[in-house]
Parts: structure tokens; sequence; C-alpha cells
């Protein structure tokens, strides 16, 4: 997500997330532990102690105004980051709600990006899915949010405009500024499920299908389907898959996209610290007939680079571009009593030919650069010179 004076509403988890059996709950032990070192363990009688005497100084000569929820959850997040491992974390419900959606690739709302100025703080609409209920209404890209259901929202923060439009009951009125008319426009949106778009596809020239996936969620597979369903009945002969800063997604979702054109075989495999192994593999009931070739760069990561890597692996494919981020370890959500939810690394995850590219990345088969100064794709065109070739 790119940072500068936008505020963006969107919510992906980083990495791979494995969506198989989130628990019921998760019961730490109780009493007096000491780790190897001696020094007290977190759930101990003297951690306990200690926060006790923290809280009690806090109540006692703290200046300002101070939030109970918030000191707890800043120190159930706190307990995560002492694993010094980025992908390990805490979630509050509200926020691994959010996450959720971004990773099921569907969400109940009125499908829109909405940024924010920093120095204005106006709120505009930065994107709308095409076909979700505020596209329908007549919303679009650039127009800036006034009101929502008759109430101002001047002086507003991005996040409780956010929050408005969501708990908002299934109709919705939206107040907008259209500057490319210069005029007011009031608008009724019916919230609905709305399906996030992690595929696009063209045909380019040379029957050369193209299809970029920037992400892998639970709906991956089923739009790449039917992406590349329609590119074969235009007669694609060549397919170019571009996993170019696709920041990876769900284990599943890449696997299942996977199973969409690989031969039999092992797609990937993950063992964790008892040596415990889990194969995902590929029936191979629809191999890919045609040249492909991947796009991948320093950005592609996760699961984007199961995919690469599987592709590599069983020589199906040409990897372009430059070596991947390399992330090669699963993690897990762990569901807690309130809601809240905790996310660890359970496991690493390797190639189909036994590479763990944890802190490696997976090296393309075709270097090729990509300068921030150029003006053409020098990878893709790469990647069409390679097909060329190839036919």
């Amino acid at each position: 997500m790119s940072e500068g004076k936008g505020k963006h509403i969107a919510y992906f988890a980083a990495g791979i997330a494995v969506t198989v059996a989130v628990s019921a709950g998760y019961q730490f032990g109780a009493g007096v532990v000491a780790d190897a070192t001696g020094k007290t363990a977190p759930d101990s009688a003297a951690a306990k102690q200690k926060v006790k005497e923290i809280c009690h100084i806090i109540d006692d000569q703290y200046l300002f105004e101070k939030e109970d929820s918030a000191l707890a959850d800043s120190m159930y997040a706190g307990l995560l980051e002492g694993l010094d491992d980025p992908y390990s974390c805490y979630y509050t419900q509200e926020e691994y709600e959010k996450i959720s959606q971004s990773n099921e690739g569907h969400f109940e709302g009125i499908g829109v990006v909405l940024i924010q100025d920093a120095d204005t703080g106006a709120v505009t609409v930065a994107y709308c899915y095409e076909g979700g209920p505020a596209s329908k209404a007549g919303v679009q890209a650039g127009d800036v949010i006034t009101a929502v259901n008759e109430t101002s929202v001047e002086g507003m923060e991005l996040s409780e405009i956010s929050d408005k439009i969501a708990r908002s009951e299934s109709a919705i009125s939206l107040r907008l500024y259209r500057e490319s008319t210069d005029e007011q426009i009031e608008v009724e949106v019916t919230k609905a499920e709305v399906e996030i778009p992690s595929v696009s596809w063209e045909m380019k020239e040379n029957q050369t299908g193209y299809l970029a996936i920037n992400q892998f969620t639970g709906v991956t597979a089923q739009q790449f389907q039917e992406a590349y369903q329609k590119l074969q009945e235009e007669g694609m002969t060549a397919l170019i898959v571009d996993l170019r800063d696709n920041p990876g997604g769900l284990l599943t979702g890449v696997c299942d996209t996977l199973k969409c054109f690989m031969p039999e075989g092992l797609l990937v495999y993950t063992e964790d610290k008892k040596g415990n192994k889990e194969e995902y593999r590929c029936e191979g009931e629809t191999p890919i007939e045609i040249p492909l070739v991947v796009l991948i760069n320093e950005n592609s990561a996760s699961a984007a680079e199961i995919f690469a890597g599987a592709v590599q692996d069983h020589k199906v494919g040409t990897l372009v571009g430059v070596t991947t981020y390399g992330k090669g370890i699963v993690q897990k959500p762990f569901l807690l009593d309130d809601g809240s939810v905790i996310k660890l690394t359970i496991s690493a995850y390797y190639t189909p030919d036994g590479k763990n590219i944890h802190g490696k990345g997976i090296k393309p088969d075709v270097t090729v650069e990509q300068p921030k100064e150029a003006k053409e794709d020098l990878q893709l065109e790469k990647a069409m010179e390679i097909l060329r070739a190839g036919n």
C-alpha cells in the first residue's frame, strides 16, 4: 500500500494466512513459569504483579485521559512484538474482521475505496468496484463525499467516515461533490455483498493472454479460471501471468489457482517445528499446453512465490524479472475467547523441489531490471519477446 498524503481504507494480511482450523479458543498455561535463562515468563506471578504496579502508577500519576481497552490491547500486541517476528501479531476483533474480509475476497458494503487528503481533510472516492452498489448508484472515482446520511463529514477522520458507512443500515444516503461538472449530487446506495477483484486480464498482440493477479484471496481461483477460460475462447496461444507487486495472500487461494493449469504433482509443502509436513498437490486435470511466462519482482512475496516456485520447479513456464521478496513462512490465526486474534508463524513452506526461499527469494530464469525512470515496461516486453521466439 502506497504511502503519502492519502490515507487508504484497505485491509490486507501481509504474507500467507492459513484459513483452515481457526481455533475456537486458545488457553494460556497458568502459574509461575520460568524460561531456561531464569527470566520470568509473561504469565508468571511476577509479571502479573509488575503489570498491576504499572497500572497503579498510571492511574495515580498520568496527566491526561486514558482508555483502559487501548492500554490492554497495546499490552497484548507488545507480547507478540516480543517474538521479534513481523508476521506474528495481535488483532482486536474489529481489526481482524476487516482483514478477514479482504482475505476472503468479498465483504458487505457499498464497494468503494476512499482516500483522505492530509492537508484539506477532503475524502475522495479513489475507486469504485465495477458492478458494486456505489457504481450502480452513479458514484464515480473522483467524487468527494461531503455528507453521509445527511450528516456532514467535515472535520471527520477517514476511519470515522468508513465506520459510519459500515454501520449504516442497508440504504445509505451520500452527498457528493463532482469537480468535473461542479455540482452537488445526492445518491442512495444499498449495501450488498461486494467481490474484490484480484485478477485483471486482456488479450495482447499475437493472441498472447495477459493475467495480472494483485493478491491471492478466497475468490482469486474462481476469477482466474473465468479469465483463463475467456482467453482460451478468444484463441489464446501463449500466456503471461503477472505477479509483480503481489504481496501474497491465502495459501489455499494460491494452490486453488495453480490447480487451474498445473500438471499432476506437488505444488508446495509445509513443515512445522515438530517436523509435521502437509502437502498441497494438484491432480493435473487441465495442464497448460501453451507457452507460459510469469513476471516477478522484488515485491512478489509469499503466496506469489509459491506460484512462481511451482511453475519453475515443474518447468511449465519461464520466470522473468528480478529475485522475489523471500517470504517462505506461513502464519495461522488463533481466535481468543473475546473475539480478538493472534496470528503466529507456525511453519515454513518448501517448493516442490524442497527449496525454502525464506530470506532468499526465487531467482528468475531470465533477469530483467525495471528502472523507475524507464518509460516502457521492459519486463513485459521481454516476456513478449520470449513467447514470440517460442512460437
